[in-house]
């Protein structure tokens, strides 16, 4: 049985740099930063939704219940 995955966890001085860039990206609001982060949350898990739902079950062993379709 493969071993559980561990977190990645980036050196403090990546997370530094990484939020000055997103500052700086929106003009040095940091609340704008933080609005375009969410933003890029939100589609990012709205993509491994999709993409959950077109990987085979048979491939995912059954981990991911795909929502199906009913018609009530």
């Amino acid at each position: 049985m493969p071993a559980a995955p561990q977190p990645f966890a980036p050196a403090k001085g990546d997370l530094e740099f990484a939020a000055d860039q997103a500052i700086e990206a929106c003009g040095g609001d940091a609340r704008g930063a933080v609005k375009a982060l969410l933003i890029a949350v939100d589609f990012l898990e709205s993509e491994v939704d999709e993409l959950k739902g077109a990987v085979s079950n048979g491939y995912v062993r059954g981990r991911y219940v795909a929502p199906r379709d009913r018609k009530e």
